[in-house]
């Protein structure tokens, strides 16, 4: 089976598929990875016994001939897809393929939310009903999201499948078992996500401002925004209060360390960052956009989760949090099903439903 990425960029979505890559059972499922662009930090959680075919074309519209001509020479029983231009162009290359492989589509964004800020959003709202339809299974990330996919791009109800987001919590909490916070009086915050206007960070700068002068953020990584939300901050006197600390593969000290981890996102499916944050013990402020996140709210502990609309009521719920007392790790504040073994374990039982081929032998326990 192939697992297909863009790169190996630090965004929730790759680092979700190559969670469920290392997760599976290798007595049962023989993965290889094609990646578009083989550059990124999270080349190095690439398992070591999974083949890695770079096409070494960052954008698509380069790599379309050589990814079917990668494909066609794996002949792979399932591939397993994500992001929703990628997810496009696998299925209308399918045709294309001999080994006629079942189809599995990962969506990483709420599509009403996400669609319209697409270059063409007519454009890839006529893929998602003309492609999504006929792939073999089509993975969401929260309710809402399987409604839009029913609704809006007909796709039958029996190929909708929910799965969440996996979260090694036991490492990461390993990870995070020294909390580390910025020095100083005063609230402190985090947030993390690509420097991109989909993440909201420049209307959380704003908020900032009219926080107390003791407040500090934190935000962590990197993008084609970091120049413009570098002149945002200075503009609006805040740039002593907020530290962009660029991309790190392991943050979660700092998550850990935080008062709230902020999520001022715009459009979302499932953000990653906030999930890891809530298993550090660190409660989450966010956005009604925040996508399945307004789902985790409903069922994790009392306060972990506030969805504020952004601007005022985001920024009174920012004023509410006040500073942390000790230092040591808080219980973690995620929902069990979002932990690998139960993730891994819905995985697979999700490959063996769209491919035979991956069932247990008759007998078998």
């Amino acid at each position: 089976m192939v697992f297909l990425l863009p790169s190996f960029a630090g965004g929730g979505a790759e680092r979700v598929m190559l969670t469920l890559l290392a997760g599976l059972d290798r007595t049962r499922f023989t993965p290889e990875l094609v990646v578009l662009d083989g550059k990124g930090p999270l080349r190095e959680i690439v398992p070591a016994d999974v083949p890695v075919h770079d096409l070494r074309r960052p954008r698509l519209r380069y790599a379309v001939a050589a990814l079917l001509t990668a494909l066609r020479r794996l002949r792979p029983a399932v591939i397993v897809s994500t992001l929703g231009y990628l997810n496009l162009a696998v299925l209308a290359l399918r045709p294309l393929l001999p080994s006629k492989p079942r189809i599995l589509v990962r969506e990483a964004n709420t599509p009403s939310r996400s669609l319209p800020t697409t270059p063409w959003p007519w454009l890839f709202r006529l893929g998602y009903r003309m492609l999504y339809p006929r792939a073999d299974g089509v993975i969401c990330q929260s309710r809402l999201m399987i409604a839009e996919m029913g609704r809006d791009f007909t796709v039958p109800h029996e190929r909708l499948h929910y799965l969440a987001n996996p979260v090694d919590v036991a490492a990461l909490r390993r990870v995070a078992k020294i909390p580390r916070r910025v020095s100083g009086e005063g609230v402190r915050f985090v947030a993390a996500g690509r420097l991109t206007r989909q993440k909201g960070f420049d209307r959380l700068l704003e908020m900032l401002a009219g926080m107390p002068a003791g407040t500090h953020l934190t935000i962590f990584g990197e993008g084609p925004e970091a120049s413009a939300l570098g002149l945002l901050a200075a503009r609006l006197g805040v740039e002593s209060r907020v530290h962009f600390a660029g991309f790190d593969p392991a943050p979660w000290p700092a998550y850990a360390g935080a008062d709230a981890f902020l999520l001022p996102s715009r459009w979302e499916g499932m953000p990653n960052a906030a999930l890891e944050a809530l298993a550090c013990g660190t409660p989450v402020i966010a956005t009604p956009e925040s996508g399945g996140l307004l789902e985790t709210a409903a069922e994790a502990a009392p306060g972990a989760v506030t969805i504020a609309g952004a601007g005022d009521a985001f920024a009174a719920a920012m004023r509410a949090v006040g500073p942390r007392s000790g230092v040591s790790l808080r219980p973690s504040l995620l929902p069990d099903r979002f932990a690998c073994e139960a993730v891994h374990t819905a995985f697979a039982a999700l490959l063996m439903r769209v491919h035979p081929a991956f069932a247990p032998p008759a007998g078998s326990r």
